[in-house]
């Protein structure tokens, strides 16, 4: 195996040490990996790693949770039909209120 030096700025290297944290990996193999499929013609399309995806599936229950905890309650048989989701002049006046509310004049 050969070794190989890539020079990054401070901010690219901060956030790829981070993102592969997140991924449980280190930056190196994150670099092999995207060399890799670079060399096969996958870097477009390249499949996630079952450690990208279970990060994805923790990050989307996170979501989830963050809705519940914030949203009491909610339904998504509560979500809005076509024509109110649609209704601009309803929309606009919203707006209108919540601005008008915001400003303490």
């Amino acid at each position: 195996m050969r070794n190989i030096t890539v020079s990054v700025d401070d901010e690219t290297y901060r956030r790829s040490r981070i993102h592969a944290a997140e991924l449980d990996t280190s930056v190196s193999a994150l670099v092999r990996e995207y060399l890799q499929n670079l060399t096969t013609g996958r870097a477009l399309v390249a499949e996630a790693s079952p450690q990208e995806v279970e990060r994805r599936r923790r990050m989307l229950n996170d979501v989830i949770e963050d809705i519940r905890a914030s949203s009491p309650g909610f339904s998504a048989r509560d979500n809005l039909s076509r024509e109110e989701l649609y209704d601009r002049a309803r929309a606009r006046a919203e707006a209108q209120a919540d601005r008008d509310a915001q400003d303490p004049r």
